[in-house]
């Protein structure tokens, strides 16, 4: 039997996603993945080092320790934290549980590759609205809902043009939304923010039980090796995702480094205000050179 006979068209005419280079030797610096130039925190290190010998043991499978601090951290409600094998993971999660065959999802582009694969892998259909400058296109992907219209996906600030979404803005779009429509905020890097008006995911979540906001550790918290990220929902919407969720699904180191990461807030926040200064004088670089570039608010 041909292997073509063994999976659905959707598995066998996905895109591969396609990883930054490795080994490319100690005189390339890689940029592609956007990770952090820092090693891992010292508070992570101590702690992976202290329970490595554990590992012959399952994770929590519910991540309690990580969601109640998270849930402290961001002051919302445990039920309403969601954990992941990195924030993609959690992308996959909510597409399976909200895309019905042939449904569509609105998604700006060009925005995080993974968004399609996801979107087919679900059996879904992408409805793709051009961005305009870097940023997206707000009132096209409004135009673009229809009945059809399983789930709406937005990126801010968006991978890879850096441009990041205004609160005042995404909050008159998302009071436009039809609240049958879930839609997933992915703030991957929302921890490069410094600009004006910034999204205020909190309140935003707070008015609109449709949305569901993805963080990640792997960016800002240097966590990109051991993969693990975290939803911020309404219990309903929440319930949905951690129900699909593959069983132990968040290894334990991952989950202790996460915690530790969290702890280690002065030290993230120094380790984002060198970045943020860096991107300025790269951008002042480039501008003294005639090189216009969108105005990123992302670690790139």
């Amino acid at each position: 039997m041909s292997e073509q006979h063994w999976f659905r068209r959707e598995v066998l005419s996905l895109p591969a996603y396609v990883p930054g280079k490795e080994g490319m030797g100690h005189d390339v610096v890689k940029l592609a993945s956007n990770e952090t130039p820092f090693s891992a925190l010292p508070a992570v290190q101590a702690v992976v080092a202290a329970e490595a010998g554990s590992l012959n043991r399952y994770p929590d499978m519910f991540a309690t320790g990580l969601i109640s601090d998270i849930a402290r951290f961001h002051e919302w409600a445990d039920d309403g934290i969601v954990v992941g094998n990195g924030s993609t993971s959690l992308i996959e999660q909510f597409l399976r549980a909200v895309v019905t065959p042939g449904g569509e999802v609105v998604l700006p582009w060009r925005s995080f590759e993974a968004y399609p694969i996801a979107i087919q892998a679900a059996g879904g259909r992408q409805v793709p609205a051009p961005l305009r400058s870097g940023a997206h296109d707000l009132e096209g992907m409004l135009g673009a809902i229809t009945s059809d219209t399983r789930a709406v996906l937005l990126c801010s600030p968006n991978n890879p043009t850096g441009v990041a979404l205004a609160h005042t803005e995404l909050s008159e779009f998302l009071a436009q939304v039809p609240e049958r429509v879930p839609v997933l905020l992915d703030e991957a890097y929302i921890d490069f923010v410094d600009m004006d008006d910034a999204v205020r995911s909190d309140e935003l979540l707070r008015e609109h039980p449709n949305l569901i906001v993805l963080r990640t550790f792997s960016k800002a918290y240097g966590l990109a090796g051991i993969r693990v990220g975290y939803g911020l929902g309404h219990p309903e919407m929440v319930a949905g995702l951690r129900a699909i969720g593959t069983p132990f699904g968040v290894n334990a180191l991952a989950q202790i480094a996460a915690s530790a990461a969290l702890h280690s807030q002065e030290e993230v926040r120094a380790r984002c205000g060198v970045i943020i200064q860096e991107r300025r004088n790269l951008v002042a670089a480039l501008a003294a050179h005639g090189i216009a570039v969108p105005a990123s608010q992302a670690n790139f």
